[in-house]
């Protein structure tokens, strides 16, 4: 036989085809719920550009697995098994054509593709496609116009989106504005004057701090797609079926957004692609899958302490526990003004704590000693000449309860990075912050730099701009509206089974108490039925901390699914959810579970153990 070497040459390409086509689809696929977040050859798996992707699929319970675009591309092995890509901004702007037309062979053979903002936007030598970008198809819109408008290629803009979208996503009434609650659906008037049981635009809003403005690419031409999202430079947010696969495509930089504590609609997409684009099986970030709020009291002098005695008689009093933070010296707004809250030597402020510790309230620090002047000096003077009001606040907090402190709260929220630094490294559990507003509790990033393996940033949620009672009252709110807004939010935890934190002065609550009973009323009901609970920082802390230590994974073999999971202490309290158009009721197989049947999906609660493995039948209805 003439030339033997070629022919064996070829039948062991052959082979390793045949032998790779196996493994990428065998019986039992080990990945079939992970995300690819494809990556170029030369980022690091420790940038901050990648670990922001990495981090928040972690927090929202989903497998995020890192992928170099070489093995994505291999020509002779296919696409890897996925669930889904994820193309992400900011770290994968450059792409070669070979790259692009091996994504549009992955969504065309029935592939989903989470594509964000100017990803692939560049060619590897860093130019713009003639005349849009070579992913337009995609996206379903045509976008990055560099050829037509140059530096007018990205504009800022506010973000709309419908009523009827926003309030199935991840992001708060509120962070939306306006919003319905349910209290407008069984009243003749809606929310800020909309009628109940229509739709109608919302704005993304944050708090204080003026517009709420994003950089998206200008869009034009016939949108193939279904817009979720728009602003004045055109689509923000699409989802477009190409081929045999689909594509949300979201003209925002995401991953920079959360490097730079704004990382909700990071989280709200991931989100939304892994429930609605995907129906993945999720680990849940809130105990046997019950979500509920955490009410962060700020007392910061001595004019809380009538609004204190007052609230006694109160309904608030009869559920909790909340956070109630102090600051806790003589002073409040100079130095020797004698208007703190002076938690060690006035005997009622003893008392107020002692009784509210008693509670099973968790008592923390709000800020250093002496609130104004804290606030007006923590990011001006050096952080060696402030550590000791910290210091302070904390060990008088200690000396009165007999607790440690491990909740702060910044007043006026100031919290320069050197103070969460601090509080890392002084067994600081938790702490409540005034950016990434409207997240469920997050390990936050600032500048790019995640702070702290071990702390947690429990953003605020706000009407509109407003936090506080006594700001919504000089924003002109009405008493019917904060109320809908408040009845609004804890819907909204009890639907999205999460948490979000509100926040409150004693002295400006004191005009609401009709407002706060009405909800109290609501959430009390809610806590009968087992939805609804009330949390503390360090309660979900300590959670989200043991939940890290969950290793999980889920296997697919034909049509059956199987979840094992394990812990090093116990898995108690930790709760897988299924959606129900997609999974039939789980059999747990060992260890042991709870298994029910909330709404549209199925959850899996764990008991006491370390193991846990259950089976579930992939369902078509």
């Amino acid at each position: 036989m003439k030339y033997p070497w070629i022919i064996l040459g070829i039948s062991s390409l052959v082979l390793a085809v045949m032998v790779g086509a196996w493994s990428a689809s065998g019986h039992s696929d080990a990945d079939a719920d992970r995300l690819l977040l494809l990556l170029p050859e030369d980022v690091s798996l420790s940038d901050y550009k990648v670990t922001v992707w990495l981090d928040a699929a972690s927090e929202e319970g989903l497998h995020v697995v890192p992928m170099r675009d070489s093995e994505f591309v291999r020509p002779f092995f296919g696409h890897p098994k996925c669930a889904g890509v994820i193309l992400p901004d900011t770290v994968h702007q450059h792409a070669s054509d070979l790259f692009i037309a091996s994504v549009r062979r992955f969504v065309s053979a029935g592939g989903k593709l989470l594509l964000v903002y100017d990803a692939g936007a560049l060619s590897p030598e860093g130019k713009y496609a003639r005349g849009w970008s070579r992913l337009s198809d995609l996206a379903g819109v045509d976008y990055a116009l560099y050829d037509q408008l140059h530096d007018d290629t990205i504009r800022w803009g506010n973000v709309t989106g419908k009523f009827s979208l926003l309030r199935h996503m991840e992001i708060p009434p509120g962070k939306y504005y306006p919003f319905q609650s349910e209290a407008d659906d069984s009243n003749s008037g809606g929310s800020a004057g909309v009628a109940p049981e229509s739709d109608f635009d919302v704005q993304l809003r944050r708090y204080k701090f003026g517009d709420l403005q994003y950089p998206s690419f200008v869009t034009s031409g016939k949108n193939a797609g279904h817009e979720l999202l728009h602003s004045s430079s055109g689509v923000v947010a699409n989802e477009h079926t190409y081929g045999n696969g689909s594509v949300l495509f979201v003209n925002l930089p995401l991953g920079y957004l959360k490097a730079n504590t704004d990382g909700l609609l990071l989280h709200a997409f991931l989100r939304y692609f892994a429930e609605h684009s995907l129906a993945l099986p999720l680990l849940m970030a809130v105990p046997d899958g019950v979500g509920g709020l955490v009410l962060n009291w700020h007392v910061d002098s001595n004019a809380a302490i009538k609004p204190l005695q007052a609230m006694s008689s109160w309904s608030l009093m009869h559920q909790g526990p909340y956070s109630i933070h102090i600051t806790a010296g003589p002073d409040a707004m100079r130095i020797g003004d004698g208007e703190g809250f002076n938690v060690e030597h006035n005997a009622v402020s003893q008392r107020l704590v002692r009784r509210l510790s008693a509670l099973g309230d968790s008592i923390g620090s709000h800020g250093g000693w002496i609130h104004d002047y804290f606030a007006a000096h923590v990011d001006k003077d050096d952080p060696d000449d402030l550590e000791k009001f910290l210091t302070w606040n904390k060990d008088a907090l200690e000396r009165v309860t007999g607790k440690p402190d491990v909740e702060y709260s910044a007043p006026d929220g100031n919290q320069p990075k050197w103070v969460t630094a601090w509080l890392a490294s002084h067994g600081f559990l938790a702490y409540y912050f005034t950016g990434n507003s409207g997240m469920a509790p997050t390990q936050g990033y600032r500048d790019g730099v995640r702070e702290g393996p071990d702390i947690w940033a429990f953003p605020i949620v706000h009407l509109n701009q407003a936090a506080a009672f006594e700001e919504m009252a000089r924003e002109g709110y009405s008493s019917l509206e904060i109320e809908h807004w408040l009845q609004a939010v804890t819907t909204f935890a009890v639907d999205h089974h999460s948490v979000r934190l509100v926040y409150f002065h004693p002295p400006g609550i004191m005009e609401y108490r009709d407002v706060v009973d009405q909800w109290m009323e609501r959430t009390g009901q809610l806590r009968s039925e087992g939805r609804f609970r009330w949390y503390t920082m360090t309660q979900l802390a300590n959670f989200l901390n043991s939940r890290k230590q969950v290793v999980w994974s889920t296997s697919q073999d034909g049509e059956q699914v199987t979840i094992k999971a394990t812990h090093p202490r116990s898995l108690e309290h930790d709760t897988w959810r299924l959606p129900v158009a997609s999974f039939s009721e789980p059999v747990v197989v060992q260890g042991s579970a709870q298994v029910v049947r909330n709404d549209d999906a199925w959850m899996v609660i764990a008991r006491e153990g370390k193991e846990l493995q259950f089976e579930t039948t992939k369902v078509n209805k």
